[in-house]
């Protein structure tokens, strides 16, 4: 009948080829493993206190510093994409070229108003902050 739902129709699935809205298995299982672990460590409150770690570090450097630069007002900053400026435009490309090399990737800003982004996912650990942070201060004290 025409009221039946789309989804439940067999013509929906036929005109598909059984592609009509396949879930992702592989992604339902793995979202449940991280659920789960999250939810072991103390949940949501435990990642925000991280995250809140992970981004005070970053900041904490930018604003030590002269050489590096937040275009961000301090009431607006994000815990999860921190952006940054150097003196130079030139300084960002050699920034970014060498932290590549010392595994640091994805560090290039944003294409239509360039500087520096770290994005502080999840997923990134406290470590990775820390090499970062490390790496930053070697580049000033060479650079600066």
């Amino acid at each position: 009948p025409q009221n039946t739902p789309i989804f439940l129709r067999y013509t929906t699935h036929i005109a598909d080829r059984s592609m009509y809205n396949t879930p992702n298995t592989w992604g339902i299982y793995l979202l449940k493993l991280i659920c789960d672990y999250m939810e072991s460590r103390g949940g949501v409150p435990w990642i925000q206190k991280i995250n809140e770690e992970k981004a005070a570090r970053l900041y904490g450097a930018i604003d030590a510093s002269a050489f590096w630069r937040s275009p961000v007002e301090k009431e607006s900053r994000s815990i999860m994409n921190v952006v940054w400026r150097l003196p130079s435009e030139a300084l960002e490309e050699q920034f970014v070229a060498q932290a590549k090399k010392e595994g640091l990737i994805g560090l290039k800003g944003h294409r239509s108003v360039g500087g520096i982004r770290a994005s502080l996912y999840n997923a990134v650990p406290l470590e990775a902050v820390d090499a970062l942070v490390s790496f930053m201060k070697e580049f000033e004290r060479k650079n600066g």
